[in-house]
């Protein structure tokens, strides 16, 4: 006898009880200039948390972490310890540190609760192997790179941390121990990318962090990027500065300050070696001293006019040869790293990893990387075992016993970098989407029926490349909409795999499109059929995506972005890397229609315009000034209330002009005029997004740059939602209304969801004040749990109310 899979409601005769804990005082961090001033101790803050409205009170609402580890995600560094290779940290460019004790087969997350997650250099200090140097803010220049707060120290093996200072760096690509001195540690700051100024340059301590001294000073424009140690003498060293600087509208990665300094006396004297280098102006260079023989030195030099490559020194680096021409995005690849006992053997890091056997003459792909990831940071080559490498990419961490030959994914590190997230309304548990830095679109279920819950295996992919938005149709689960970099847009069916590009397409003699790197694109709530896509025009479709008319001209300020000026000029077309890795300037990045009024469209633009149509765009309002907001501000989300047709919010992001202050605007008279509802968010950490509660409207959320915060006052009091989140970007948020779960899109650390926040809809300080207060929960689903990978134990067996909802699904 058959029997199917009954799914029936379970009557839960229970409530939730949270009681309401009360946050004491508040500790914060005093600045300080790091060159020449001892590291302090935080200072406590004398006001104390009067209100009952704050993080502790919400404490007990947990999210839950879906993962996917399928993909993993960018690896910025890695510190092994050469004497146990199982043990080692992983820095994650924008996920934190993890550890492992086991060689991967169980990871750690060991940073979580510092104030940042961008992490760009990870050090274990070679004479107390529990001693941990992080550097934070990714070492990369690229269009995503996040920012940190300074170095940190931990002498427990990661189990607590100390902020050692130089927090103005916000980008940190390599930290130095003495082998001869555990105090004496050097640090290169690249500085910050998006402005002059900060703690940047070459800094050494003598006293383990407490005190620094800046050693190699350019300019308030370039910053460090490498330095290298002669294993012989570590008084001996190479230092590489770089001048770059990237914002909304273009890259520059190199200019006249690009240049090798070399010093024998620890750092007190430099000077610059050019023979045999470019004379044209360099970008960023990669160092690597051959442990074989350290006389010979490697390079990965960026420079103008095709003048880059491969180089390599034959006297400590005094004299340059070019080898090779290889010289490929460099503001993303730098790493170049010589084999530990073959001195012609020599390793480059790009978007293959590529190694060479004759000192860099010639460069091919390792074998054996047909199935590895692409886009390498960081490689670990056991010197005692040559033969086996550890390696970091954007793909995750990935191991090797024989050269290379065949690798090992590890495929249990959550550390996905989503840009995008949707939710579904399929039954029993609804799927989730998102786009990601390259690792694809995803698709996933919330929940399965399986004992072992939500795997690996589970999640598949919509659409290969960069992903970013995704929409799924409300009355056909099915059909989902995604898109890869620059607005390739694709209709995905979910049951059959056909995937078919739907992307507009101009018409004869018309210019070319801009499209964002992450271009905009809705269902319209009136009708599924609808769509609607954004480059610099904003375009409608009414047949699901088979044909597009635009419905504006463009939208944008129409700036020509080689007339902007970058470190006080106006830069030519040789400039190092110009415009690399940068949307085309003048792009719509948000795009909204009301849900209450059909046709009230709403679009945000790179440039910092929002434009409102009231007539499907037949005609267009622009708005180019806001309170209290710069102009020309990037407008990162525009979201139009559930509730009043009049009402709309607005977040702009001016991170790429240095300033990471929060901007939330509201307008209640679609635009006329704007209220700041920015409230008490902190004033680091830009808004990235906004959500409304479908129920009540004074019920906002917000992802920022370090976490998820939520008011219940419109925006009158903001409170951080932990309850189990890491410090993580929140890049986007979905609210799944039939079951009012919450669900965020972290660029770093993957899915969570808020099960069943209607809690939240209620709470008020009167509320907060009184000692417990109880909710009533949904009814559950009861169902027998299915064993795919085989019974774990008893417990795993028989009938388990599992999910709350209300609804049942008849058996088929």
């Amino acid at each position: 006898m058959s029997y199917r899979l009954l799914l029936v409601r379970c009557l839960v005769a229970s409530l939730v009880v949270i009681p309401w804990l009360h946050l004491g005082a508040l500790a914060q961090s005093t600045r300080r200039k790091p060159e020449t001033k001892p590291a302090a101790p935080p200072a406590p803050d004398t006001k104390k948390e009067t209100s009952p409205l704050n993080e502790a009170a919400l404490a007990g609402l947990k999210f839950r972490a879906l993962g996917p580890a399928v993909a993993s995600g960018r690896i910025a560094a890695l510190a092994v310890d050469p004497r146990n290779r199982r043990r080692y940290f992983a820095a994650v460019a924008s996920g934190g540190v993890w550890k492992t004790t086991n060689a991967g087969v169980t990871w750690t997350p060991v940073f979580d609760s510092q104030p940042s997650f961008s992490i760009g250099a990870v050090t274990m200090d070679p004479k107390h192997p529990f001693r941990i140097w992080v550097g934070t803010g990714e070492n990369n220049s690229q269009r995503s790179v996040s920012y940190g707060d300074g170095v940190y120290r931990s002498d427990d093996d990661g189990r607590t941390w100390r902020n050692m200072g130089l927090k103005d760096s916000e980008h940190i690509a390599c930290i130095l121990v003495d082998p001869r001195d555990s105090e004496t540690v050097y640090v290169a700051a690249q500085g910050p990318l998006w402005r002059s100024g900060g703690d940047r340059g070459l800094y050494k301590t003598t006293d383990g962090g407490q005190t620094w001294q800046r050693i190699l000073d350019i300019s308030p424009d370039t910053g460090v990027t490498e330095v290298v140690m002669d294993p012989r003498n570590p008084d001996v060293m190479l230092a590489a500065a770089y001048q770059r600087r990237r914002h909304v509208w273009t890259l520059i990665d190199g200019g006249p300050e690009s240049a090798i300094y070399k010093t024998t006396d620890g750092g007190k004297t430099w000077r610059k070696v050019t023979a045999g280098l470019p004379t044209a102006d360099l970008g960023r260079i990669g160092l690597a001293i051959s442990p074989a023989n350290p006389d010979v030195i490697y390079a990965c030099v960026e420079a103008a006019d095709g003048k880059g490559g491969i180089f390599r020194s034959l006297d400590g680096g005094e004299t340059w040869e070019r080898r090779n021409p290889f010289d490929q995005t460099a503001m993303y690849f730098s790493t170049i790293v010589a084999d530990p006992r073959q001195v012609e053997r020599v390793y480059v890091l790009n978007v293959f990893l590529m190694v060479s056997n004759d000192g860099g003459k010639t460069l091919t792909p390792m074998p054996g990387m047909r199935h590895v990831h692409v886009d390498h940071h960081a490689l670990w080559i056991d010197p005692a075992d040559p033969d086996y490498y550890l390696v970091g990419c954007d793909g995750g961490v990935y191991e090797s016993f024989d050269r290379g030959q065949s690798w090992q994914f590890k495929a249990n590190l959550p550390v996905t970098q989503f840009y995008d997230v949707t939710v579904d309304n399929s039954e029993p548990f609804y799927f989730i989407y998102g786009g990601t830095q390259d690792n694809n679109t995803l698709g996933g279920p919330s929940r399965t029926r399986h004992a072992h819950g939500i795997t690996n295996a589970d999640w598949f992919v919509t659409v290969g490349g960069d992903g970013f938005h995704v929409r799924v149709d409300p009355t056909d689960p099915n059909i989902v909409y995604c898109e890869y970099q620059y607005g390739n847009l694709f209709r995905f069916d979910r049951r059959t795999g056909e995937r078919v590009g739907i992307q507009p397409k101009i018409g004869p003699n018309e210019p070319p499109l801009r499209w964002n790197w992450d271009s905009p694109f809705i269902i319209s709530p009136h009708d599924p059929k609808r769509l609607y896509f954004a480059a610099n025009r904003l375009f409608r479709s009414d047949d699901r995506g088979n044909s597009w008319r635009a419905v504006s001209g463009d939208l944008t300020r129409q700036l020509d972005r080689d007339k902007l000026k970058v470190f006080g000029k106006v830069w030519g077309p040789d400039a190092v890397a110009k415009h690399a890795s940068t949307s085309f300037y003048g792009n719509i990045t948000t795009i909204a229609e009301s849900p209450m009024r059909e046709n009230l469209l709403f679009v945000g633009t790179d440039d910092g315009l929002v434009q409102i149509s009231e007539d499907g765009g037949a005609n267009w309002r622009k708005l180019e000034t806001f309170p209290g907001v710069p102009e020309q501000t990037f407008v990162s989300r525009i979201v139009p209330s559930r509730h009043d047709a009049n009402v709309v919010y607005v977040a702009f992001d001016n991170h790429k002009n240095g300033d990471f202050r929060p901007y939330l605007l509201k307008s209640s008279d679609l635009g006329r005029t704007w209220s700041a509802c920015v409230g008490n968010l902190p004033e680091r950490g830009s808004v990235k997004c906004l959500a409304e509660d479908p129920v009540n409207p004074n019920v906002l959320f917000v992802g920022t740059e370090f976490g998820l915060w939520f008011t219940p006052n419109g925006g009158g009091r903001w409170v951080q939602l932990k309850g189990g989140l890491p410090t993580i970007a929140v890049r986007d948020i979905a609210i799944q209304t039939r079951e009012h779960d919450l669900v965020i899109a972290t660029f770093g650390r993957g899915f969570y969801v808020l099960d069943d926040y209607r809690a939240l809809r209620t709470v008020t300080e009167d509320l907060l004040a009184q000692p417990a207060q109880t909710f009533p929960v949904r009814d559950a689903w009861l169902y027998v749990e299915s064993e795919p990978l085989g019974a774990e134990n008893a417990v795993s067996r028989g009938m388990r109310c599992m999910w709350p909802t209300t609804r049942r699904l008849e058996p088929s």
